[in-house]
């Protein structure tokens, strides 16, 4: 039996109300609480518990769970400070190794608050840890809260009625309609939970003095001048009022309980003033404070796990809520933002206030902010879920150092994606980012490669600067997205006509040739003199009315999906161009495509002009480049909307046979290691990997017997050495190729052997393989992210060239399709110079399964595949090799707080 996450930690999790709970294993010392927690329960819930109200019936149950662990069962109890709020148990008894009975047991008055459903998720994951694929209950057919239930888990779930009870029989397969249903508890608990902290009716500030420019100072300054409609108060024993705002010597001195509490004293008090609130019954903390040391950090922590407070920080800026009938801003940013509908999450506080000054200058305005700091508890992952619901945010800007639960972020993120554009900016790219970003978030940050996957895979928009992230929102902000890559420049100068055509060929945009019928049209829309190519150059003569009835034509072609329209002034027209601008700004509502304006010389680098009507504005751009990277990514954005969502696909594979061989080499490897050939095979073939024929030999004689039987018609076999512990095998000058007939064959293992004899247990003879596109498949189990499944161009020379793409597993086939096409080989692959594409189905089976073993295999660290062989009729591995490390399975989807 697998030993379960939750055996060496409690998890807290969130109820339907927002309260938290902890989720544990039943122990030996909890028997008379159980005991007790049964018999507060009425007749009634005793009866449909037990089938009968018997109080004996509660002493066997808290003797059967607090029992000393033995295989097949388990029991967890869901408590709050103390108290047992709900026990779920499972028992495999005489079912069967795959199959356990579940049964579940809520304390009066607790009914409707999720606590029995989030009990069994957490057993769910536990009993697919174990390998049990179904759980079977009994209940009284009157019992329709446990019924319903089981009927709601989002698991394939039969019922049988058997007289006065209900056989339940529930199928554990963690497939998408499971993993939705519990994001959808997932975030009506965390919405709940977050009520406090964004929208309170009560607010306090610890730390706000008398002292100008201290932090707890400015934040109640804010709070206060920003307009907060609910009650405010101060917190400090010293003084009576700060600002104008009453002042009290303690958080339990307060006149009502605050929802929200803004921390903001020394480090060594931070522990202390959150056991306070916590014990007042506060809901949520907001912790400005920096530099707390581990122990510090741990008690804030742990006393916020305890009393069930979310946390925003510490070391962080502040929240902010817009929300007209709140306005609350508590930040010691310069200014109160400006309300609106961009959701802003951050990690860094300079980060934030540049944000929010660049959203409220272009008019975006924000709807809510939250710096998040050292991301104690409120994430990202959080925030977006917020914004999904809250009415008000239709763009949401992250900017994230390190993920707590990637793939969890990559399943929100992608449900967010489809209602609103999500944009980040990548941080710590370089080596010395990701040492910045560790250093000051005290997080490990995440390699390019794989949180550019991960932004990929959730159809986020990836940006490379605060500036290119503003330039993106205000054109997803402003304009309808582009139904494709192809756009029209226009301009009343040719030069910068020109600019904006190399700058838009460089960032992937096509400018196709117009119809001659359009061509006419334009002529005659233009001044004489005009030339209409893709750019348009309608000459500095150019009026409003005429550039209107241009941008109007190019509107009505559906040759193109975007226009670009880039102006400058001149003596011609008034010295600002404003008539040109007007041109673009005057038509009623949304234009049909997107339309953006260059203009050279704007002070700012992008701003939205106002358009005539409440339809919209266009945004302008100081430099055709930032506009061109705009539109680039409002055109992935579309693809990316276009696209239906994935499908992991239904394998013929061994999932049972694959990790009895991976239990079985970590029995005898207790640190783990790099597999042996034959042990390798046999991993392989449990999913169906195909591998070039070969056999392992020991001996010279071996060698040559082996060689006989796969030579082939052409009599050519390959040689490789192998010991444990060798990776790189071309290195070592470890392989002899193209060998023929025994005399070679002979004479290439005593050169092995000699070279190699104190180290060497072996060699694997293989058939020759033709030639064909050497091609590189493999897996890396990253600590954070999981499995993460690369592939590329292979070879020698696969490390020099780094031709590599990278998605999170399980793939879908859309992943499968993006890892094919993304690398600069992949014209190899497709067919190119007269020759055929390589058997792309064989390619596609082939990382689908690789995606597979990594998903089924946490023990899986890395799995290198080393020259891949692709043909036109055929995919083969030629050389593999896979490493397992011994590794507890964990469940990323599991609901629990960080």
């Amino acid at each position: 039996m697998t030993d379960f996450l939750l055996e060496r930690s409690p998890a807290h999790a969130l109820l339907a109300d927002g309260t938290t709970v902890c989720i544990r294993p039943v122990t030996s010392g909890d028997h008379d609480r159980l005991k007790g927690f049964y018999d507060e329960m009425s007749a009634e819930n005793l009866r449909l518990r037990f089938f009968s109200v018997s109080r004996r019936s509660a002493e066997t149950a808290a003797d059967r769970a607090c029992a000393p662990a033995r295989p097949g069962y388990r029991a967890l109890l869901a408590e709050t400070r103390g108290r047992v709020l709900g026990l779920a148990e499972y028992d495999e008894g005489e079912s069967g190794e795959d199959s356990a009975e579940i049964s579940v047991a809520v304390a009066d008055g607790l009914h409707h608050r999720g606590v029995g459903t989030l009990l069994v998720e957490h057993l769910v994951s536990a009993a697919r840890a174990d390998g049990i694929t179904v759980f079977t209950a009994d209940a009284l057919s009157e019992n329709r809260e446990v019924l319903r239930l089981f009927a709601d888990l989002g698991l394939r779930t039969a019922r049988r009625f058997e007289g006065t009870e209900t056989r339940c029989t529930i199928h554990l397969d963690q497939d998408d309609a499971y993993l939705s249903a519990v994001e959808s508890r997932g975030r009506s608990a965390d919405v709940a939970s977050l009520r406090p902290l964004l929208c309170p009716e009560a607010v306090a500030v610890v730390g706000a003095g008398r002292r100008p420019g201290s932090v707890g100072r400015a934040i109640l300054h804010h709070i206060h001048s920003g307009g907060y409609t609910g009650r405010l108060f101060a917190v400090n024993p010293g003084v009576t009022s700060v600002l104008g705002v009453p002042c009290h010597p303690s958080v339990s001195a307060l006149p009502r309980t605050p929802d929200l509490v803004v921390v903001a004293v020394p480090a060594a008090a931070v522990p202390v003033t959150a056991e306070e609130c916590g014990k007042a019954g506060v809901r949520a903390l907001l912790v400005v404070t920096s530099g707390l040391d581990p122990d510090q950090a741990q008690a804030l922590h742990t006393t916020c796990h305890t009393y069930g407070m979310r946390l925003v920080g510490p070391n962080c800026l502040g929240i902010s809520h817009t929300e007209p009938g709140l306005r609350l801003d508590a930040t010691f940013a310069d200014g109160h933002p400006r309300p609106g509908s961009a959701g802003v999450a951050v990690q860094s506080g300079g980060i934030g206030i540049a944000l929010l000054d660049g959203l409220s200058r272009l008019g975006i305005g924000v709807s809510s902010f939250v710096s998040l700091g050292d991301k104690y508890d409120v994430s990202g992952n959080d925030m977006l879920q917020w914004w999904e619901t809250d009415g008000r945010t239709d763009l949401a800007l992250l900017h994230l150092e390190s993920f707590g639960n990637p793939r969890a972020f990559s399943r929100t993120a992608r449900r967010v994606a489809r209602r609103m554009p999500v944009l980040t900016v990548d941080a710590g790219r370089s080596t010395a980012g990701r040492r910045a970003a560790a250093s000051h978030t005290a997080a490990a940050a995440t390699p390019t490669m794989t949180r550019r996957a991960l932004f990929t895979q959730a159809g986020i928009t990836a940006t490379s600067s605060v500036g290119e992230l503003l330039e993106a929102a205000a054109l997803l902000h402003s304009q309808t997205l582009p139904e494709g890559n192809r756009v029209a420049v226009v301009t009343n100068a040719g030069g910068a006509g020109v600019l904006a055509a190399d700058a838009c060929a460089e960032a992937g945009l096509d400018l196709p040739p117009f119809t001659p019928a359009t061509t006419d049209r334009l002529l005659a829309a233009l001044p004489e003199g005009a030339a209409v190519g893709n750019p348009v150059d309608a000459t500095a003569a150019v009026t409003e009315e005429q550039l209107t009835d241009c941008v109007d034509a190019l509107m009505e072609y559906p040759g193109v999906d975007a226009v670009l329209v880039a102006l400058v002034p001149t003596a011609l027209a008034t010295a600002t161009g404003d008539h040109l601008i007007r041109a673009l700004t005057a038509a009623p509502g949304r234009r049909p495509k997107p339309v953006l304006a260059v203009c050279l010389e704007q002070d700012l680098p992008v701003k939205l002009l106002p358009a005539a009507d409440e339809g919209g504005s266009i945004p302008s751009y100081a430099e055709p480049q930032a506009a061109a990277r705009a539109l680039t990514h409002a055109a992935d954005r579309a693809a990316w909307l276009a696209r239906p969502a994935g499908t992991v696909p239904a394998l013929d594979v061994d999932t049972g046979h694959a990790r009895t061989v991976a239990d079985a080499y970590l029995a005898a490897h207790p640190d783990g290691g790099w597999l042996d050939p034959r042990t390798c095979a046999d991993l392989l073939a449990c999913y169906g990997i195909p591998q070039i024929p070969w056999a392992w030999a020991e001996t010279e004689d071996d060698a040559v017997r082996a060689a006989g039987r796969l030579s082939g018609a052409d009599g050519r076999v390959v040689m490789k050495a192998h010991w444990p512990g060798l990776v790189h095998k071309s290195e070592e000058r470890a392989v002899h190729l193209d060998l023929r007939g025994e005399a070679q064959v002979r004479a290439a293992f005593r050169d092995l052997e000699t070279r190699f004899g104190h180290l060497m247990t072996g060699v694997v003879v293989q058939s020759l393989a033709r030639r064909g596109t050497e091609l590189f498949a493999g897996v890396v189990q990253d600590e954070v992210f999981g499995p993460l499944v690369l592939f590329g161009l292979g070879g020698t020379a696969t490390e020099v060239l780094a031709d590599h793409a990278a998605r999170p597993a399980p793939l879908t086939d859309h992943d499968v399709h993006d890892l094919i096409t993304s690398p600069r080989c992949a014209p190899l692959l497709l067919g190119t110079r007269g020759t055929g594409p390589v058997d792309l189905g064989a390619l596609e089976q082939l990382l689908q399964r690789l995606s597979r073993m990594a998903a089924d295999l946490p023990q899986l660290a890395e799995a290198d595949f080393n020259p891949v062989l692709a043909t036109p009729d055929a995919v083969t591995v030629l050389d593999a090799r896979v490493r397992l490390l011994p590794r507890r399975p964990q469940d990323p989807y599991l609901r629990r707080l960080r």
